[in-house]
């Protein structure tokens, strides 16, 4: 079966299928569908992923995506910088934001603890979690850390673990509520959902 399809189109297959959430039967109709669509479209998608990762960095602050380190949130001086509200992907950062119910600064761990899949502090942007959380730098220091990690065994797992490193330093420690079904990527929430869980959380 595989010999009936060309090389590189099985490589393309094969590319696809390394991005979350794509199978092999989406990952075969979407090279089948680039093959049939017009050169323009491929050039402009090529040209896409090569500038997302050429213009796109990580700020220095949050670790969110930006294109100028610190980011546009970190840089606005009408949010509360002194609430801090902790995400394990950008995904959830964009998300939480597009509700427009919060207006403190993010931070982004870019995962959660996961012991089985060797996946520990220092795998995450914990040590700058806690290096903001200890040092104000000349700004307002830090009254409030909301948790928002995902209600995963992992995401409780990584909630519980920096509940205990931030405590001790007199930082409010905060969950957002249970709006968020369990087992639910915040990612995949309604604005409501979000906004409800952002408005109802508790202390930690």
């Amino acid at each position: 079966m595989a010999n009936s399809i060309p090389k590189p189109v099985q490589d393309l297959i094969q590319a696809f299928t390394r991005l979350p959430g794509i199978g092999p039967k989406t990952a075969q109709r979407l090279a089948m569908h680039l093959l049939q669509s017009p050169e323009n479209m491929s050039d402009s998608l090529s040209g896409a992923i090569k500038n997302l990762k050429i213009s796109t960095m990580l700020c220095r602050k949050c670790w969110h995506l930006t294109m100028q380190s610190p980011c546009a949130i970190c840089d606005d001086q009408y949010r509360e910088h002194n609430v801090i509200c902790v995400v394990e992907h950008p995904a959830d950062l964009i998300a939480l934001e597009k509700t427009g119910t919060y207006k403190g600064l993010y931070h982004v761990l870019h995962g959660s603890l996961s012991p089985i899949d060797g996946i520990g502090p220092d795998d995450l942007k914990i040590a700058e979690l806690m290096a903001r959380a200890k040092e104000p730098n000349g700004g307002p220091a830090i009254e409030e850390v909301i948790l928002a990690t995902n209600p995963t065994m992992e995401g409780e797992a990584t909630a519980s673990y920096l509940s205990g490193l931030l405590k001790p330093l007199g930082v409010r420690t905060t969950r957002i509520a249970r709006g968020l079904p369990s087992g639910a990527d915040i990612e995949y929430a309604d604005d409501l959902t979000l906004m409800r869980a952002m408005e109802g959380r508790h202390e930690f």
